[in-house]
């Protein structure tokens, strides 16, 4: 199981996750409030005081009844009225002043939606939540490969690397189940983490929840400060499983930097910021439209130092921390992709056999029991004896699963008891297996 974090590291946590108590306490000006609110009100026509609030995430007594008063000030909106006496429960309807304005603030920037957290606070969350400050035990790296059938010593290779918190480099032919490997990485690492809506530096918006990446897992909480009091939690964060994040032969030096959208004028996190906390896949390495050796380099300064360096369209550097493990996923010669000081830096490079005959027997009796077909040794011994041996073609883990689905793809249509045999075996084979 992973080291529970201190009681100090806790009450540091909830310290940096606490609502705001004020205006000043969120990290964004009564302006940049201001531009967001009257967003809203434009789009929505009217809010109350608490629905406003929740759109902005922010608290309605300490945050926003102040922002509205400098509205109402501004002549951005104004009270039509209310069903009660709770200030929260007064309805404000945008002025025409306030429309002028809104639409002024939409020409510089269309961002509608929670209120961002500053940078500088996002990456103190970020290096609170690394990674290398948890550690995996054998027992949970064995559970989260249950599902493979992996030798023990491949499994202790890939407990080790995830412990280092480093960047991991798997290798090996095709159907052997890097991918999966890389994805079971995912689920050792244990707890939680706190994503944001979006950030702000310099008055720009960056969006990074990404509800494709993203995976909810409860409402905010009451948080236990220092002298056992409690605090509400800053619902600008949401908290999610750690995030994977995998990208393919679609993945272009674009996709690793700030994303803006010259229509709606704000950012979207790369790919490496949505998988901070968590584990970035780069699968099939390689067979990008970039170089290798480009990629590669890219990586260099966030793999020594942890940080990243990101350009806002102006064309200034932000510095974003890089806390997340990184794995490269390739079935090409490692000696072809990278000159031997790049592998250097990766420490853990992790190579991905071929299954020997008792394995991929292990595989073919589990994908059988989890199709409910009977499993024969016999049947079994004819397509290794036939295809594999007489053959001389290498075993891979992918293919009981292939073979089995389509000879029972094959039954169903001709109306055959859902079983195998050696005559659907020569059927799947026949379909499956291509001489190049």
């Amino acid at each position: 199981m992973a080291v529970q974090p201190s009681l100090s590291e806790v009450a540091s946590m909830n310290a940096l996750l606490a609502e705001p108590g004020s205006l000043e306490e969120t990290g964004l000006s009564l302006g940049f409030l201001s531009d967001l609110a009257v967003k809203m009100f434009y789009f929505a026509g009217s809010l109350s005081g608490f629905e406003l609030a929740e759109s902005l995430k922010l608290p309605f007594h300490s945050v926003v009844e102040r922002l509205l008063e400098f509205m109402k000030r501004e002549q951005f909106c104004q009270i039509r009225g209310s069903g009660s006496l709770v200030a929260g429960s007064f309805q404000y309807v945008i002025t025409d002043q306030g429309r002028d304005k809104a639409k002024e603030v939409l020409e510089r920037n269309q961002y509608v939606g929670p209120a961002p957290v500053p940078l500088t606070h996002y990456s103190k969350v970020v290096s609170s939540q690394r990674i290398r400050d948890s550690v995996i035990s054998p027992q949970v790296v064995r559970q989260s490969l249950a599902h493979l059938v992996l030798s023990q010593a491949l499994q202790d290779r890939v407990g080790a690397a995830i412990n280092s918190g480093q960047a991991i480099f798997l290798y090996g032919l095709s159907g052997n189940g890097k991918t999966v490997i890389a994805e079971a990485m995912g689920s050792m690492l244990l707890g939680q983490v706190y994503v944001p809506y979006a950030v702000e530096v310099d008055g720009q918006v960056i969006r990074v929840f990404d509800p494709l990446v993203h995976e909810v897992v409860s409402e905010p909480v009451d948080l236990k400060t220092n002298n056992g009091s409690g605090s509400r939690q800053d619902t600008r964060w949401i908290r999610c499983n750690r995030p994977v994040v995998t990208t393919g032969g679609e993945l272009v030096m674009e996709s690793l930097d700030l994303n803006y959208n010259p229509v709606i004028r704000y950012y979207e996190a790369p790919l490496q910021m949505k998988a901070n906390n968590g584990v970035f896949l780069i699968d099939d390495f390689g067979r990008q439209l970039v170089r290798p050796r480009d990629l590669l380099n890219r990586w260099i300064v966030p793999l020594e130092r942890q940080v990243d360096f990101l350009t806002l369209h102006t064309g200034k550097k932000i510095e974003i921390p890089f806390e997340e493990l990184i794995v490269f996923s390739t079935n090409l010669d490692p000696k072809s992709l990278v000159d031997e000081a790049f592998l250097r830096r990766i420490r853990h490079k992790i190579h991905i056999p071929a299954p020997t005959f008792d394995e991929f027997r292990e595989i073919f009796r589990r994908v059988c029991r989890s199709r409910n077909v009977s499993y024969d040794e016999e049947v079994l011994v004819y397509l290794l004896d036939t295809y594999y041996v007489k053959a001389n073609r290498g075993l891979r883990s992918c293919h009981p699963r292939d073979l089995i689905f389509q000879a029972m793809d094959a039954a169903r249509f001709l109306g055959l008891p859902q079983r195998l045999t050696k005559e659907l075996i020569d059927f799947a084979c026949n379909s499956y297996f291509v001489e190049l």
